[in-house]
């Protein structure tokens, strides 16, 4: 995402062919992208239980279904940016598509973990690729700075209505057919996306430095760090190591670099370590905890996985119309109190679920997870553009994959270190969750005190 901004830019100059031909496929195809990306990190959970059963597959092997999804999603996102912009945003995100869609049926068919697993790795490192690139059709493709603003903003809400749709999907298709429909799914849509592609003008080339020593050790850091979590014991410690050494690698590459992939310059700013704290701190709670509960909604509740998902519908279903609020909110007092107000209530949520157990009734547990669900929807949107305006125009692009990199290594790193828990005792992992997140989430909810008021 880092050469968006770029791409803004220029297109704002000269707004070239792709804006004198009908908009209505770029955005489409860019939506229907988004979706697809965003509904593959949550439509898997609920069907996690069925997975291990038909691939007898235990806890940690479970956690690495979906972290080899999240995690190369995370560590590609932070260079893909460039990517898109030297061979043309419509190019990147027509390759993106292809693997992306091929790599669904591979791990429909997967007849056994490591193959899915290698097949989620490679979807996660295709959607990494066409996320950028979907930004950057739809900045293309508008020429008007209000009608690109209205179409990115349609461009977001596919992948609100794919998050609140995920879970629910998951467990429909799974219980109606296989695991392996959630899959199998992607296919047609993927067809759909290249068909639309068709439809748009071809992206110029555009030349972006690409920094492969920060992205490898970025890779090996955080694919380290994931492994000693899951796996734990000597070969955890060893992971442990590499991702120590790989993580100085790369703060030592990104500071000699003339073109860094993360200037590390951007973190002596309030706003933009705030910024990136509490949306690590937010991603560890919504996906830790969706994660965790999918596993307690049918190993302890004994829901189906169409049940299980059904639970999260609540508490999804009110994140579209939570991020409007949001914004109007932010609008009127200023984008500190919303943040300062989401998290404290996400908190105040996770506190809440502390009293859920077996014997809970069904309804109280969806409703418990609602004020989670609300608290991160009204925190994140001005938090993102809190982070946004307080780097300079050049480097938001950056600062916007930056996050987004971040946040999914969070998400990923908590559903590793909760699943091992889980895989030790399911009703301790769940208290343990909780109690961790609200403890994260309590200390960025202060630390986002220090965020600059209102502007008069």
């Amino acid at each position: 995402m880092s050469s968006t901004v770029r791409t803004e830019a220029a297109v704002l100059r000269h707004p070239g062919p792709a804006a004198e031909r009908s908009p209505g496929p770029a955005l489409a195809a860019a939506m229907l992208g988004f979706a697809l990306i965003t509904l593959d990190t949550s439509v898997v959970n609920v069907a996690l239980p069925a997975i291990g059963a038909d691939l007898r597959a235990g806890m940690s092997g479970l956690q690495w279904v979906v972290d080899s999804y999240t995690l190369a999603f995370a560590a590609l996102l932070l260079s893909s940016g460039a990517l898109a912009d030297r061979v043309g945003a419509s190019r990147a995100y027509g390759a993106g598509a292809v693997v992306f869609t091929l790599a669904s049926a591979a791990c429909g068919v997967a007849p056994g973990l490591p193959a899915l697993l290698a097949a989620r790795t490679v979807q996660g490192a295709a959607a990494a690729v066409m996320l950028p690139a979907s930004l950057a059709l739809v900045r293309e493709a508008y020429g008007d700075p209000e009608r690109r603003a209205r179409a990115v903003s349609l461009w977001a809400a596919g992948g609100t209505v794919a998050v609140a749709l995920g879970p629910v999907a998951g467990g429909a298709l799974t219980t109606a057919w296989s695991w392996r429909g959630i899959f199998f799914i992607n296919l047609p849509l993927g067809l759909v996306a290249l068909v639309l592609l068709t439809r748009v003008v071809r992206s110029e080339r555009r030349p972006a430095p690409l920094d492969l020593p920060g992205q490898l050790t970025a890779v090996a850091a955080l694919g380290g760090l994931t492994f000693a979590a899951i796996e734990g014991g000597t070969e955890g410690r060893w992971a442990l190591g590499v991702a120590a050494v790989s993580f100085a690698a790369f703060l030592l590459t990104e500071s000699r670099r003339r073109h860094p992939m993360v200037p590390l310059g951007l973190f002596r700013n309030t706003t933009v370590a705030v910024a990136v704290t509490a949306g690590a701190a937010n991603s560890v709670a919504f996906y830790g905890m969706v994660f965790v509960f999918s596993l307690f909604f049918q190993q302890v509740l004994g829901l189906s996985a169409l049940g299980a998902g059904l639970m999260f519908l609540p508490m999804t279903g009110l994140l579209a119309g939570v991020n409007v609020l949001s914004a109007k909110a932010a609008a009127r007092y200023g984008a500190k109190v919303p943040i300062v107000v989401g998290q404290a209530v996400a908190v105040a949520g996770l506190l809440g679920l502390l009293t859920v157990d077996a014997d809970s009734s069904l309804a109280a547990q969806a409703l418990l997870l609602v004020p989670l669900a609300l608290g991160a929807g009204f925190s994140l949107p001005p938090l993102i553009a809190s982070m946004m305006e307080a780097v300079p125009a050049e480097r938001a692009g950056t600062a916007a994959g930056l996050l987004n990199a971040i946040r999914q290594t969070a998400g990923g790193l908590a559903i590793a270190v909760f699943g091992s828990l889980a895989a030790q005792d399911l009703t301790t992992a769940l208290r343990t969750g909780l109690l961790v997140s609200a403890g994260l989430l309590a200390l960025t909810t202060l630390a986002s005190l220090r965020l600059p008021g209102r502007r008069a």
